[in-house]
């Protein structure tokens, strides 16, 4: 009986969500995705218990501060195109939390991060894709956190920090993004290398014990070896959620827990905790 207001602390991850809305619909070779959709279905049995509630950062919403989804029932946004006529009518009905996002933006506020709630901005698919595979039934409360479009590595590590203190109320926290984004290296063979290089460097500093090393590395991550060849600089959206989930993960050392590669690139995801 006690055991229901015990805490848990939630791990942190951060996550590829694939090409659009790849993971429902036919692709060419048909297993291109098969791997990451299960990794992502697998993520439920890495949780010490099932999240209260859902905090993801999307690479697909920028806004001029830190925007924070604060409605009721958000809608979802189809924010792919050329994709066939059923991925437009994919559904992810979770509900929204208020009081969550009051309590993000408040945490903000604290530290002097500025910050809006945002009541009629919906899920977009960097959140509902990937969550239609982790959490299918749509049952656990979700807020989406966009990134600032300064795309600053260390304001949106300290981002990450101030929302910390969530994990251990049972919030799950995912950064959703892709380890490797560079449209023209997809597919190509000459990229295979260099993203693999970016990966080594990438896993080596998010699995580094010292926490003012790693911190350092990730803001600095524009100098690591064929960091320009995997994220175009001003086009590294992609690769900012991971700085939020490093931020969230305090002095937790990351792992890597999935790698693969895809379209001829090396793309992986991480976990903290």
């Amino acid at each position: 009986m006690g055991n229901a207001s015990i805490s848990v602390t939630q791990p942190v991850f951060f996550i590829p969500h694939g090409a659009g809305p790849c993971f429902f619909m036919d692709w060419q070779p048909a297993d291109t995705w098969n791997n990451m959709a299960k990794f992502l279905k697998s993520i439920p049995n890495r949780l010490p218990e099932r999240p209260k509630a859902i905090l993801i950062i999307s690479a697909h919403w920028q806004m001029s501060e830190f925007s924070i989804t604060a409605g009721e029932q958000p809608e979802l946004i189809y924010d792919y195109y050329g994709f066939p006529e059923h991925t437009y009518q994919l559904t992810y009905p979770a509900c929204g939390a208020p009081i969550l996002a009051d309590r993000i933006s408040q945490l903000f506020t604290d530290v002097g991060i500025t910050n809006e709630k945002n009541t009629t901005r919906g899920f977009d698919h960097g959140t509902f894709i990937p969550l239609k595979l982790i959490y299918p039934e749509a049952d656990i409360p979700v807020v989406q956190l966009s990134l600032r479009n300064n795309l600053d590595p260390k304001a949106h590590l300290a981002t990450g920090q101030a929302l910390a203190s969530l994990r251990k109320d049972g919030v799950l926290i995912i950064g959703s993004g892709m380890s490797f984004h560079n449209m023209r290296g997809y597919g190509d063979a000459r990229f295979t290398a260099p993203s693999e290089r970016f990966d080594e460097w990438l896993t080596n500093t998010v699995e580094t014990a010292n926490l003012d090393k790693r911190l350092s590395a990730l803001t600095n991550w524009s100098k690591a070896p064929h960091a320009l060849d995997s994220h175009l600089l001003g086009a590294e959206e992609h690769l900012l959620p991971l700085m939020i989930t490093v931020g969230a993960a305090g002095s937790d050392v990351g792992r890597k827990i999935y790698s693969e590669q895809v379209l001829k690139t090396q793309i992986s995801a991480f976990q903290f905790g």
